[in-house]
């Protein structure tokens, strides 16, 4: 695999893992403040966001072989 086909992939694999944290933390803020239906949602896209993290991290490993 070519270095920047590795680099983007990480990026955007980085990516997905910030925005993957920062719903976890809103989902407990609005845990916090007893917004259940707001703070279930947000975790769903926490748990989508960890999934497609985990795909393109496959992605990336099939490349290098």
């Amino acid at each position: 695999m070519t270095i920047s086909l590795d680099s983007q992939l990480s990026a955007l694999n980085a990516s997905i893992e910030e925005l993957a944290a920062r719903s976890a933390v809103l989902a407990n803020t609005l845990e916090e403040a007893h917004e259940a239906e707001a703070c279930t949602a947000l975790f769903e896209v926490e748990r989508s966001l960890r999934m497609a993290s985990r795909s393109a991290d496959r992605a990336r490993r099939a490349l290098s072989k």
